[in-house]
């Protein structure tokens, strides 16, 4: 039998742990593989949540999570602790995930080993290099080292081609909807005291980005707290990020309200049960407009720029960006008009079929046998 190939999966933050998740049990099925998770450390109890939530254990942690860490103490961290991983463990191909500054380092640290990146999640544009910070640039800059990019969609295959990268660009679906599918299957009801999903039409709400920092977290706290003024039957769930930029104003602002439930971040599986149950989101993140759709649940995007234009295109996602008056105009839309809602819950979902991940093996497994004959 021949030598199983050394892949390295790196991650650091919930995101990437969900997103990978069913990429690394994937590559765990396949005896030609060894598989070795790297955690980072950038984020740490919300990636040992999702981890454990699907049976999954890091082979070596970086431990980098220091108070108030910046984007270089997260990159130098990253860079300094990968090369010695790298060194002693040889990896034929590193593999990361997204736009993370995590992702960006350890892209950069084996292109600096001299070992072929797979980039998860490869093509996704805003085209304003600053908006969202660090984002775009990381995964614009993660793009000029791959030599696999597994885009999306057909739009971030071909925004990957516009980038002049080089390598494989291949299209295979977004592996979040993989780990969506896995997870809506067996997670138990959402439920959190005085929030009644029978009898409330409940709105689901998370803020975490940079570029949201400031006065426009004061708007969209505005516009929260306008909405459930209109909507007497409304409840907003916004489970808190744990930085205290992003939830300490919006305590100050909804903190009191007797139908805004503020909770601790939720663990992936609440979050795809709250999904499932609630009416619609108001979000910035990216991750959501991929797997809301996949519920049939409308997604209003707090933000000026999205990197996932399709599902705006297919009408799954508005941009609403963060004024106050926007977000109760386009949230009063889809609680008063049950056609404008039909249509956005009913589009069809252009993120995939939740066999990305059995894609990403297959072509890192022609890849790797290639390269080594």
């Amino acid at each position: 039998m021949s030598t199983p190939h050394n892949v390295c999966i790196v991650l650091g933050t919930r995101p990437e742990a969900i997103k990978l998740a069913p990429v690394i049990q994937a590559f765990q099925a396949a005896s030609d593989f060894r598989t070795r998770v790297v955690l980072t450390g950038q984020h740490r109890e919300m990636v040992a949540q999702v981890m454990e939530l699907f049976g999954l254990q890091a082979d070596h942690d970086l431990a980098l999570m220091a108070p108030k860490q910046t984007l270089t103490h997260i990159t130098c961290g990253a860079l300094q602790g990968l090369q010695a991983e790298f060194e002693q463990q040889k990896p034929d191909l590193v593999l990361v995930q997204g736009d993370t500054t995590t992702a960006f380092a350890s892209a950069l640290a084996a292109f600096y080993a001299q070992v072929p990146v797979g980039h998860v999640e490869a093509g996704l544009r805003t085209d304003n290099i600053m908006d969202p910070y660090p984002e775009e640039a990381n995964r614009r800059l993660i793009s000029q080292v791959a030599q696999l990019h597994f885009a999306p969609t057909e739009v971030s295959a071909a925004n990957c081609r516009a980038s002049g990268v080089v390598g494989e660009v291949c299209v295979t679906g977004n592996t979040v909807i993989d780990a969506l599918l896995l997870m809506a299957e067996k997670a138990p009801p959402f439920e959190h005291p005085g929030l009644d999903f029978a009898r409330q039409r409940v709105i689901l709400a998370t803020v975490h980005r940079r570029e949201n920092w400031g006065e426009r977290l004061q708007e969209i706290g505005q516009g929260f707290l306008a909405v459930l003024e209109r909507f007497p039957d409304t409840a907003l769930l916004l489970p808190l990020h744990r930085n205290p930029t992003v939830r300490e104003p919006l305590q100050a602002l909804l903190g009191d309200h007797p139908r805004a439930f503020l909770t601790e971040p939720l663990d992936y599986d609440q979050l795809v049960a709250a999904m499932r149950g609630c009416t619609l989101l108001l979000s910035d993140s990216g991750g959501l407009q991929e797997e809301a759709p996949a519920l049939g649940k409308p997604v209003l995007v707090l933000r000026r720029t999205t990197e996932r234009p399709e599902a705006v295109d297919a009408g799954t996602a508005k941009l609403i960006g963060t004024a106050s008056a926007d977000i109760l105009r386009e949230a009063s839309l889809l609680l008063e008009d049950p056609n404008a809602y039909d249509a956005m819950a009913r589009a069809h979902n252009p993120f995939g079929d939740g066999k990305a991940s059995e894609r990403i093996v297959e072509v890192i497994r022609r890849f790797l046998t290639q390269a080594a004959g």
